[in-house]
């Protein structure tokens, strides 16, 4: 918890609060910003860090009070605490590197109402350095001026103007530039402007007359600041960029400002959601109707076909996020695991990636000994309630099953389910060595993550896990829908195993700005580092349009509802779908998407520019989905997004496919029909086309070298990467892949850490 030290209201609007957060301020820089959640159905709130104490342990916030979330910040006193403080977040700003600071330059800093606060950390700063700079401060009226005082202690010059002339220049911060540049004579280098979107516009097209650089600080679109969401992209000249990650400071003249303005209004938080209910009506949330049953199941087969598994009735489950599986009764699974032949040589346990013995697991379910078969997954896997549900068993361990060959595979993954869950409800854990003395340092609590940390503290290393979110499970927990995998029934209670085994989960921990790798090993006397850090960053496709408001990153709608709750009324982020949601891609996270958004009431649509017997998406989620409703439009390739004067999606320009000769991939390409355009109405798009790893801990690790695809570097054969100490592995690595892939390098790792420890040692 992060107790508010001190609180002051700077007017009757914005509120100033110092708050102790020791990591967090030992680290922060000017220009960073960090995230507050305030209790544990608010919404993650992104603010600048106005200053930082590094003897007190405290980080200084300024806040205006809008909406419901900042009503309740501004509520605290002191002595209370926020639940959540993280960061620091983003880049700092380039005038921080010492390497590159031109001291015989000539500064001006723009600060725009609130936009003060960020100003200042930057102008104090650069008076530390012993560089003199004019700051001028823009805002309405005296009433809503703040800082001013300090800033006058730091700056040069300061140049105080308002709207309505009530204090100070009767005018604008572009009046002001515009009488020191011309009037004055005053010449300058450098700007750096910090405010509303629409004031750093104006000042950005007067600097560009004057031929001046011009830095402004894109904070405005900040969502959620740790590069999953992709809310906060936004057009630099002709490249996409992402406020959170790549700023946010960015060249003031190569910024679309009009529609990050656009974007803005989409995604105000608690700001917009009244608005947003109001436009959305009944579709603005899912309303679930709680009541579910199951399908009857068929009778007995023979040995060659599998026991069917209840799910929840299509029309039924559409309407709410209950889980779709409803998975085996013990005398299902046990009918079941007779079928199975508990071959001397499994060919399935080759097919498994974490190596689970898997004929003496199903062995036990058939004698009823439901512990026994616990106990033979958890020596390969601490996360069978998880995997059971979402690792694609049929192309892995049931793909090699011999009974396969003539009939059904044995269900390993239900069996798999049917077994965790059992776990879970009857205290079944796993069991660990002798305590070491050695500490090990786990990035991200993803599946990758908790693999090697769930190894290492068997083995009875001491293991910390740093989390950059406020809730630990990586893609567990903000990527699969609750429909797929329960939150608080399975992930969360898997991850507690863990937990019991000593792991301790350090969360709102970004690495490479609250800590380094470098701290972490030099520091903080870990013998070695693991990162997991995945691969959160979404792509998209690059074709006109895309920017426009209704137009979701799979990674960003998918977290807003299955991480910040955005589905349910009593939870304060919203999401907004339309009528008709089109999501383009076919992979397991499109399907995610699309049923998801069937769930918050729109009429969903599959946009793939291969056939169905091509999609990438497990054929069980296919099934289920097309059960729900969604229509799938096959070889069909999206060339441009349209949108209204408004700048809101009203429909996609597709282009009919055909499959030529095959890729490089194996599969047939996809080739344009001419003259097969069409439109498809839509008024919410998701891109589900994949994700890349994000750059920020091979930019702050050196000596840790990436490959062209950003991916960390490791051995042929093994995960170590370039930098002594220090493993790699999961999507970081490989690019995104599958939970259960992630968990296989996660294990493996684990494995050489401690042959690594152990050679150290001697």
């Amino acid at each position: 918890m992060f107790e508010i030290l001190k609180k002051e209201w700077l007017t009757r609007e914005i509120c100033l609060m110092d708050i102790y957060a020791p990591n967090l301020a030992q680290s922060a820089l000017p220009g960073h910003f960090l995230i507050v959640r305030t209790h544990e159905k608010g919404e993650r709130i992104p603010l600048t860090v106005c200053d930082y104490d590094r003897e007190k342990n405290t980080v200084t916030i300024v806040f205006q009070v809008l909406g419901e979330s900042t009503v309740l910040m501004g509520e605290k006193e002191v002595g209370d605490t926020f639940l959540d403080v993280a960061g620091p977040l983003g880049h700092e700003s380039e005038l921080t590197d010492l390497a590159k600071l031109d001291r015989n330059k000539n500064y001006l800093f723009v600060a725009g109402g609130v936009g003060t606060a960020p100003v200042y950390p930057q102008v104090k700063w650069m008076k530390e350095q012993g560089i003199d700079v004019d700051v001028i401060i823009g805002t309405r009226s005296k009433d809503t001026l703040i800082l001013e005082e300090e800033m006058r202690r730091e700056a040069k010059n300061l140049y105080v103007c308002t709207d309505d002339g009530s204090y100070g220049i009767h005018g604008r911060v572009t009046d002001v530039i515009r009488d020191l540049v011309e009037e004055e004579g005053k010449s300058y280098d450098e700007i750096v402007a910090i405010g509303p979107l629409v004031m750093m516009k104006f000042v950005a097209q007067l600097t560009k007359e004057y031929g001046i650089k011009t830095v402004v600080s894109l904070n405005p679109l900040m969502i959620d600041g740790t590069g999953m969401c992709g809310a906060c992209r936004v057009s630099i000249g002709e490249d996409i960029r992402f406020a959170c990650v790549d700023g946010p400071e960015f060249d003031g003249h190569l910024v679309d400002f009009d529609e990050a303005m656009r974007r803005q209004q989409m995604y105000k938080t608690e700001e917009g959601r009244r608005t947003l209910a109001e436009i959305e009506g009944d579709t603005h949330h899912s309303h679930s109707c709680g009541c579910h049953e199951e399908e009857p199941v068929e009778e007995k087969g023979d040995r060659f076909k599998r026991v069917p598994i209840a799910a929840l009735d299509a029309e039924i489950r559409v309407k709410n996020f209950e889980e779709v599986c409803l998975g085996y009764t013990e005398e299902e699974a046990i009918e079941e695991a007779n079928r199975c032949l508990e071959c001397k040589n499994a060919k399935c346990i080759e097919g498994c990636p974490v190596s689970i013995n898997i004929p003496e697991f199903i062995g036990n379910i058939k004698r009823g000994k439901f512990d026994k078969a616990a106990e033979v997954i958890f020596e390969a896997s601490c996360f069978p309630a998880i995997c059971g549900r979402v690792c694609p068993q049929e192309t892995q361990c049931e793909e090699r099953c011999v009974m396969g060959v003539r009939g059904d595979a044995i269900a390993i993954g239900k069996l798999e389910k049917y077994v965790g869950d059992y776990a879970l409800k009857n205290g079944v854990e796993a069991v660990k060595d002798e305590e070491k003395q050695e500490k090990v340092a786990v990035v991200g609590s993803g599946p990758a993550g908790l693999a090697a940390a769930s190894e290492l503290a068997k083995m009875g290393y001491k293991v910390r896990v740093y989390e950059a979110l406020h809730e630990p499970g990586g893609v567990l927990t903000y990527g699969i829908p609750e429909f797929r995998l329960p939150k608080h029934s399975v992930v969360e209670k898997e991850i507690e195993n863990i937990k019991r085994l000593g792991v301790e989960i350090v969360t709102n921990a970004l690495i490479g700005r609250t800590f380094t790798v470098d701290e972490l090993l030099e520091e903080k006397g870990y013998s070695a580092v693991f990162i997991a850090s995945g691969a959160g960053l979404p792509n998209f496709m690059g074709i006109p349009g895309e920017n426009s408001n209704g137009v979701f990153s799979a990674n960003e709608f998918l977290t807003r509802v299955n991480l910040m709750k955005a589905h349910r009324d009593d939870h304060m982020t919203p999401v907004k779908v339309g009528e008709k949601t089109v999501v383009i891609g076919g992979g397991n996270v499109a399907m995610d998407a699309a049923r998801t958004a069937a769930r918050l009431g729109s009429k969903t649509h599959v946009v793939y520019r291969r056939s169905m017997e091509e999609l990438p998406a497990r054929l069980e989620e296919v099934h289920h989905a097309q059960e729900e409703g969604i229509i799938f439009d096959i070889l069909t390739n999206p060339v441009e997004i349209i949108a209204n004067e408004a700048g809101w999606v009203e429909a996609i320009r597709c282009v009919k496919m055909e499959l030529g000769e095959a890729d490089s991939s194996g599969r047939r390409r996809p080739v344009e029909i001419p003259g097969s355009e069409f439109i498809l109405e839509t008024s919410s798009v998701i891109m589900a086309i994949g994700t890349k790893a994000n750059e920020l801990i091979p930019n702050k690790t050196e000596g840790l070298e990436v490959n062209r695809w950003n991916c960390i570097v490791t051995g042929e054969d093994n995960h170590m990467t370039t930098k002594m100490g220090v493993f790699a592995g999961g999507d970081a690595v490989t690019g995104a892949a599958t939970v259960i892939l992630a968990m296989e390098a996660g294990k493996k790792a684990a494995v050489e850490i401690d042959t690594y420890i152990k050679t150290m040692r001697n």
